[in-house]
């Protein structure tokens, strides 16, 4: 594991004497160094919030926090099923340091602060204080976007969102649990996959029976439990009323009931996953458990679809994040590093390498910013017909292109990024589960196809988006012609549309990247995106930037 012990190399035996290493990357500011970023923010209608991502950038720079989130993902949470006694526990232990990351985002505001302090830019704000700490340690922020997602479905239902929502606003973190008259804040879990089911969620097992008024009894389980010491959870279960079948219903599981009874909510084990050992997901079962009915009897995926294109977006922040920290990581290598005669930062080869590395982090944060703005609360119509596409568009490639993005970054750094001592092992395993969670590749891109039959003005929202730089580049220009083109063709075509589906949503997403680049990029960086993205001399891989790229000028605006 990395030696923290000053934040500084040890000096040992002269056998042992280290040079050519650069310095540690520790009590940096992580927002004043990324000028994507911070112009972003500025042109998303959020500068107001500087000097709070100031401050957040300064806390995740510290050599404390970066410790707290290694040993947060050498320490993995434990499971207990029952105490000493045999009294059932159903609880996870989590290691100090994680409830210290986590603490830290929800003292920021990075769940809730849209919903709490609604403002023009709230969102974008909230989205770029989400970004900074998922660069450093990204399991924690499952809850932490599961949570602001939750409000979107809690707040339709005035019977659970009286009581909870100023917990769930509440920047305050308590993570035991306790009688919901005990605790000043709140974190939401989810439980919607079964092991037979998968994205088909309609497939579930899981059985609701009416108690009374908005009260079900469950009995089930659940594949797939994110975050299971949060204080609720909202899951799908077929319910019944009477002799009445409601179907898919949407349902709030509390894990405390009132006076201080444990709710049935019985772990039983945690999943060994390929990323973060920091969060825990679990298999959990339902047995008599309390829950209460959110929206209406049988329009369970109604109830949650605003919750899920929230969560979708935080997948493409979180993978953006992922991207940030493996450009900052890998360029920093490169400017303390020399190899045949000149630092690596210098070398030719590895310089276009950084270059395009930078180029797709910044599309991949235009792109996240860029539909936060779009569900902020003065969003008008066409900016909801617009999210309604750009969300699973943008979900789809962004999570796709992270852990390529992730192998090639950590590849600057040799042998050193391939070990758990340097942070790009640990993001190379967890990009992919920002393509898995909340729907892998078919269901997003499918997703788009059932955007565009429900929503027709999505596409035209789209088309108008892509409409804005017309003329700016013939790239671009050409490229957004086929694409809809291709679009209508599908459309004309619905017999052969699934199969076409990841051509089409690929198609729209570069077009969507390209169009940002172009209004809010530098000139040498969006000429440089466009081409090596839509060009006729494209390639396959990063670093083959079209001849007379300023490479050193994109690295540096890294």
């Amino acid at each position: 594991m990395t030696s923290y012990l000053r934040g500084e190399r040890v000096i040992g035996p002269a056998t042992h004497y280290v040079e050519n290493q650069p310095p540690w990357r520790v009590d940096v500011d992580e927002y004043a160094l990324n000028t994507p970023l911070r112009d972003a923010v500025s042109a998303f209608g959020a500068d107001w919030a500087e000097p709070d991502l100031h401050r957040v950038g300064e806390l995740v720079g510290t050599l404390d926090f970066q410790r707290d989130a290694e040993l947060a993902n050498v320490h993995a949470p434990v499971a207990y099923s029952h105490d000493r006694w045999g009294f059932r526990l159903d609880e996870v232990e989590y290691d100090p340091s994680y409830h210290r990351v986590l603490g830290a985002a929800v003292s920021a505001g990075a769940h809730t602060s849209a919903w709490a302090d609604p403002r023009p830019g709230a969102h974008v704000a909230r989205a770029a204080t989400f970004m900074l700490f998922a660069q450093v340690e990204p399991g924690h922020a499952c809850p932490v976007s599961m949570t602001h997602a939750a409000v979107a479905s809690l707040r339709e239902a005035p019977w659970i969102a009286h009581d909870w929502l100023p917990k769930l606003y509440s920047r305050d973190y308590e993570p035991r649990l306790l009688p919901a008259e005990q605790k000043t804040s709140a974190l939401v879990g989810m439980a919607m996959t079964e092991k037979q089911g998968g994205s088909d969620v309609r497939a579930g097992t899981t059985r609701g029976v009416h108690l009374s008024g908005h009260t079900y009894q469950l009995t089930g389980h659940k594949w797939f439990c994110s975050a299971p010491m949060s204080d609720g959870f909202l899951v799908l279960a077929h319910t019944r009323r009477g002799s009445v079948d409601e179907g898919l219903t949407c349902l709030f599981v509390p894990r405390m009931l009132p006076h201080g009874t444990r709710n049935v909510f019985r772990v039983q084990r945690l999943k060994d996953k390929l990323g973060n050992r920091s969060n825990a997901s679990a298999e959990i079962e339902f047995d008599g458990t309390i829950a209460m009915i959110v929206g209406e009897p049988g329009r369970g995926v109604r109830a949650i679809i605003e919750m899920v294109q929230r969560t979708r977006l935080d997948c493409v922040l979180g993978t953006a994040a992922g991207m940030r920290q493996s450009v900052a990581e890998a360029v920093w290598h490169a400017r303390g590093r020399s190899a045949f005669g000149a630092l690596l930062l210098e070398q030719p080869a590895m310089t276009a390498v950084l270059a395009d590395l930078g180029l797709e982090a910044e599309a991949a944060l235009l792109s996240g910013l860029r539909l936060a703005q779009l569900f902020e609360d003065e969003a008008s119509d066409r900016d909801i017909a617009l999210r309604r596409l750009a969300t699973p568009v943008i979900k789809y490639w962004v999570c796709k292109r992270g852990p390529h993005h992730a192998y090639e970054a950590l590849e600057c750094l040799g042998g050193n990024g391939y070990t758990e001592s340097f942070p790009l092992a640990r993001r190379f395993r967890e990009q992919p589960v920002m393509a898995i969670w909340e729907g892998s590749g078919n269901i997003i891109a499918l997703d788009v196809l059932r955007a565009l039959t429900r929503d027709p003005a999505s596409a035209e929202a789209f088309a108008d988006e892509l409409a804005a730089v017309r003329g700016a580049s013939a790239m671009l220009d050409a490229h957004a012609a086929r694409t809809l083109a291709l679009l209508a063709d599908v459309a004309a075509h619905p017999e052969t549309a699934a199969a076409r589906a990841r051509q089409l949503t690929e198609a729209l997403a570069l077009a969507f990247q390209a169009a940002l680049m172009l209004r809010h990029a530098p000139t040498v960086d969006a000429e440089a995106f466009v081409a090596s993205r839509l060009g006729d001399d494209r390639a396959w891989q990063f670093g083959a930037l079209p001849p007379g790229t300023d490479a050193a000028a994109i690295v540096a605006r890294h």
